[in-house]
């Protein structure tokens, strides 16, 4: 570490002193040195007084900064249209100067070169320097910090100390942009928020001439607003600044009552384009709005009894829509203590009774911790018979010489396959999702998805086949027809699998899943996709789509066996129930019960829930009830019986 002063001299000086005194400035000098590499080591003598140059090009699109100093220690800045960025010779940096016009003024078209002096030195890791000669650029002076954690945590507690605002607010905001890597940790993204807080409220103190002044920045947006200590209304209408392309963020109505007998009277709102740090540890939901941040530099403004209002426009979600609060004080997680929700058609209203960041979030289906507990217990029950009587399935199957022969029976024990994969990886869930487990919980949630994928497909694979056997009947020869229904119930789902595994490293889909009960601040931890919006989008809609296949194929069949009861002879016709029971079978060989799932969108319904548990968990148990009776049936028949289609089908 080195501070110093860097001066020009001529290149020879007259000396006046006579020669003892030459040697007792020496003896002084050498002691100095000594002291400074005692102080800070070789490097800093290395480095004493290090000037350096600075070189500025202008490309088409990209201004492009490269300090060099004698050292060897290399700095580059590219400032485009997509941000602004710095790299040292070891890490990537943040940069920030007293003129503007170094990173803005771009009037030049040939490089333009000044000299700079380091005037202070730590490590290479931080490097503070003037430039020399700037004519262009009077006294100026910039800071470099490399990405580090303890060097932006001493940068943020520097600011945090003394700030240059409205200055200050761009520069904290660049130093999340340049170092995200750094801000997004947990252990200092809590600082990062507190010093962001500061210069905001620093901004809403300032002075303005008029009732109102916009700011406008990358990040975030923000309007500053002179509240009227006389108005009659109850309410001050505001509506939030936009950011980039979004025209229309919230609409909100701050009541007038905290504010009449305070001395500051301005009140700020913050709209957030870049809100990443608040969103660290949001559990299992998504953010559908814009983060409003609401900023009245006085007292607390807590248990407000004319409560605060805002307006958020729906988006396209269809499933819970919650409003919360980002709990700064508290344990920095997402809370709706103190906020109420309003859904209607077009808006989304949150009445709350602080003043806080706001958002409105996506969140699950709310089930109280005891509710939690049964369904759990439900389903565990559920998967360990399905489980078992889908391995007795397979296995008879293998043993049973007759049931090889039919194809219909090779589809039966693949579900069954699918199911048995499903539900064993269903029951280590909990288990693997507990701390040290982390990658065999990855495992559990790849297996749970893929066994899952593969259960839809061959369902889709009963309902084509059971189409081809009474629909189409004849005519319905397909060259290898068991081995690509096979690549298609086991490959298809592999792909979609293996797509999401492809991104692993650089955003994980799989994994610990935090399921929020309702009744408390209790987390319930399981392994699955963490991401939401896949979660959605891959299996809602690979479901919906097999689901109305299905449907349809279902429907149609049906009619089909009820209609064949009005043409045949009256005294061969079967009882109703054992139509209604052969429907039944085939509701549970295609998965019709799993489309229970849409009527709990959006809403909790536990009588919904608790059929789905216990119908669907039990799908492998029906299946072999199904082929029990089907292997029954055929025994009781001659071979010629047999339908012609089957067996032409298989070849």
């Amino acid at each position: 570490m080195i501070n110093s002063v860097c001066e020009s001299s001529p290149e020879h000086t007259e000396l006046s002193a006579p020669p003892p005194a030459k040697k007792t400035q020496r003896a002084e000098d050498m002691r100095l040195l000594l002291l400074l590499i005692m102080i800070y080591g070789l490097d800093a003598e290395r480095c004493s007084h290090e000037r350096g140059n600075l070189t500025l090009t202008n490309n088409t699109r990209t201004l492009e900064t490269r300090i060099s100093l004698e050292c060897g220690h290399n700095i580059t800045v590219r400032d485009s249209a997509k941000g602004l960025f710095c790299n040292s010779t070891t890490n990537p940096c943040y940069i920030e100067c007293s003129s503007d016009d170094l990173f803005e003024n771009r009037n030049f078209t040939a490089p333009q070169t000044f000299e700079i002096c380091a005037t202070y030195i730590k490590n290479y890791t931080r490097v503070e320097f003037s430039i020399q000669n700037n004519a262009p650029l009077p006294n100026t002076t910039c800071i470099v910090v490399d990405c580090l954690h303890d060097e932006i945590s001493q940068l943020l507690d520097e600011k945090e100390q003394q700030m240059d605002i409205p200055k200050d607010l761009r520069n904290i905001l660049n130093i999340k942009k340049m170092c995200p890597a750094v801000i997004f940790n947990e252990t200092i993204v809590n600082t990062y928020i507190r010093v962001e807080k500061k210069a905001i409220h620093g901004v809403i103190n300032m002075t303005i001439p008029v009732q109102s002044k916009s700011y406008y920045h990358e990040d975030l947006s923000m309007t500053v607003v002179k509240m009227n200590l006389t108005m009659t209304d109850e309410y001050l209408q505001i509506i939030a600044p936009h950011v980039l392309d979004d025209n229309e963020v919230a609409k909100m109505w701050i009541p007038g009552k905290p504010f009449q007998n305070q001395s500051e009277n301005k009140i700020g709102v913050v709209t957030y384009d870049s809100d990443q740090h608040f969103k660290l540890a949001p559990g299992n939901t998504i953010f559908t709005s814009k983060i409003i941040r609401i900023e009245f530099p006085g007292p607390d403004t807590n248990n407000l009894i004319d409560r605060l209002r805002i307006q958020f426009p729906k988006s396209t979600f269809k499933q819970t829509l919650s409003c919360q609060f980002y709990d700064e004080k508290g344990d920095k997680t997402w809370k709706k203590d103190g906020c109420l929700t309003n859904s209607r058609d077009d808006v989304v209203e949150c009445s709350c009774d602080h003043m806080t960041p706001f958002a409105v979030l996506l969140t699950n289906l709310e089930i109280t911790e005891s509710q939690w507990h049964i369904l759990s217990y439900i389903s565990y029950i559920g998967c360990g018979l399905s489980a078992f009587f889908s391995a007795c399935s397979v296995l008879a199957f293998m043993f049973i010489r007759n049931a090889r022969a039919e194809v219909s029976s090779r589809i039966h024990v693949s579900l069954s396959g699918a199911l048995f994969l499903l539900n064993i990886s269903f029951m280590f869930n909990e288990w693997a999702a507990t701390p040290g487990k982390e990658g065999f919980c990855v495992f559990v949630a790849v297996m749970i998805h893929y066994g899952l994928l593969s259960c839809f497909t061959w369902m889709a694979i009963e309902a084509l086949h059971l189409y081809l056997l009474l629909i189409r009947v004849f005519n319905i020869y397909i060259r290898h027809y068991m081995v690509k229904l096979s690549l298609i119930g086991w490959g298809v789902p592999a792909i979609v699998v293996g797509a999401l595994l492809s991104v692993y490293k650089t955003n994980p889909f799989y994994g610990t899943y935090e399921m929020t009960l309702s009744d408390s601040n209790k987390t319930n931890a399981i392994c699955w996709i963490k991401e939401p919006l896949v979660l959605y989008g891959v299996n809602l809609s690979y479901f919906t789509v097999i689901f109305l296949f299905n449907l349809g194929i279902l429907i149609t069949v049906s009619r089909q066996i009820f209609k064949m009861r009005h043409v045949g002879n009256r005294n061969t016709k079967m009882p109703v129930w054992k139509d209604a029971g052969t429907v039944l079978g085939l509701m549970s060989l295609m998965g019709t019960t799993w489309g229970l799932v849409f009527f709990s969108s959006g809403y909790t319904n536990y009588v919904i829930l608790y059929l789905f548990c216990i119908l669907n968990s039990l799908q492998g148990f029906y299946i072999f009830l199904w082929m029990c009776g089907t292997a029954r049936k055929n025994r009781t028949q001659t071979p010629q019986s047999k339908t012609k289609s089957t067996l032409d089908i298989s070849k």
